[in-house]
């Protein structure tokens, strides 16, 4: 294993410090470790995810596409966090969703057999398990309120609040689908904000 994968794979093993040495042994023996190059897809529309992806280095766009053939961004996956469409994955059903490589990632997998395994033989694995699924629930949760109860000005400044950095990694084109605007209507919001 390349020095640098290794290195990113003790650091994700750091999140698991209340593991015991048992624990941790075989749940180090289950992760792998995977580079993809930029467009390339972590899974596609129509595909049953058979892993969880942990992103260490890159970035992600899920995405859908609608009955009019339009592109419809819904997420971005940056470093430490987790690349999956949790609801079909635990269901291991077909996602309706794309997710891709808007950079050049490296991604450490833990394919769902293996945390069904964790599951049944370690109480610890089901709590970390629940705290994964709150997080992704948190989410969806606060985009779909964001998109009831937010203006538009107010999506896109909650939006770099909340990913510092990650304006200057995507198109405006990604964003503005993402913010559910068109994308003059982003322009004239980012100059009207420029301007205060």
């Amino acid at each position: 294993m390349e020095k640098s994968h290794q290195q990113y794979l003790e650091a994700y093993l750091q999140l698991f410090t209340h593991l015991s040495s048992e624990e941790l042994s075989l749940f180090r023996s289950q992760l792998s470790i995977k580079e993809y190059a930029k467009k390339d897809f972590f899974f596609e529309s129509g595909e049953i995810q058979k892993k969880m992806g942990f992103v260490c280095k890159g970035l992600l766009r899920r995405y859908y596409i609608n009955e009019k053939g339009k592109t419809i961004t819904t997420g971005f996956v940056k470093e430490n966090e987790y690349a999956t469409d949790y609801p079909a994955f635990i269901q291991q059903r077909p996602s309706k969703y794309y997710m891709e490589c808007l950079e050049p990632c490296i991604i450490i997998e833990l394919a769902y057999d293996d945390i069904q395994e964790g599951y049944t033989n370690f109480k610890s694995h089901e709590r970390y398990g629940r705290l994964i699924a709150e997080k992704v629930l948190t989410i969806q949760t606060d985009r779909v309120e964001s998109f009831l109860f937010d203006t538009a000005e107010q999506r896109y400044l909650n939006f770099i609040k909340d990913n510092p950095g990650l304006i200057n990694r995507i198109s405006l084109t990604h964003l503005s689908s993402f913010l559910g605007i068109e994308r003059q209507s982003l322009s004239r919001i980012r100059s009207k904000i420029a301007k205060k």
